[in-house]
């Protein structure tokens, strides 16, 4: 029994912490990685409303106060794409990226537009500011507005690539990027998503995937009884 009880803490010491909000989209893209890829994780919860992101401890793992972050040991990276191609060269089972190396930069192309383009842009401290300095009424047109400029670029970008998926009839890169943002979009800033035909069937693909549902906010442990 105890040599039992020494391997259990020995896997706890090894086991990733990731360092998350159930309703980050930037969170989301890490935990659907980590399900694609099988990985087993500790889920450390940072709640931006209560401003634990802004904590003394939390500013030690990550001086931005933003989440995700991932500790391995005695790494740590806070930053969704970081910690994903973190994870593709330490855990190359089951590929986040194609072989191909034109399609895998359309992959990257997909991230890019999402994590600079689209999510930074409604963040809470930026809609806090705008909120503040402009007016709390501006708040969900700047949204709305940021948001479809993004997703008019992919339609165009992933017309001539969209198979089952983003980039063809595997997921990818892009798709995990994609699906939270997507479900975020809807469910939280009301954008209408019949102008973005290509994009609304691929979020019906990925509601068929487990492993991207299960690292949706209203799956986690964290979500509100209330709901999100």
């Amino acid at each position: 029994m105890a040599s039992s009880d020494a391997t259990e803490k020995v896997n706890k010491k090894q086991q990733l912490k990731l360092y998350n909000y159930f309703r980050s989209t930037s969170s989301c893209r890490v935990r659907i990685a980590l399900n694609l890829k099988g990985i087993d994780y500790e889920y450390k919860v940072v709640n931006l409303l209560k401003g634990e992101q802004l904590s003394p401890e939390y500013l030690e793992i990550n001086p931005m106060g933003y989440v995700p972050a991932l500790v391995d040991g005695d790494i740590t990276i806070a930053d969704s794409l970081a910690i994903i191609m973190y994870l593709e060269e330490k855990y190359p089972q089951r590929p986040l990226l194609p072989g191909d190396l034109a399609i895998k930069a359309v992959n990257f192309q997909v991230a890019s537009i999402v994590s600079s383009g689209i999510q930074p842009l409604h963040n809470l401290s930026v809609l806090k500011y705008i909120g503040e300095k402009v007016s709390p009424d501006e708040k969900l047109p700047w949204v709305q507005t940021h948001i479809r400029k993004g997703f008019s670029a992919l339609e165009k970008l992933l017309s001539n690539h969209a198979g089952k998926y983003a980039t063809g009839d595997e997921v990818y890169l892009a798709d995990i990027f994609l699906a939270p943002q997507i479900d975020g979009a809807i469910k939280r800033f009301s954008v209408d998503m019949a102008e973005f035909p290509l994009l609304s069937r691929l979020n019906a693909a990925y509601k068929e995937l487990s492993a991207f549902q299960d690292a949706m906010p209203e799956r986690q442990p964290d979500t509100p009884v209330e709901g999100i």
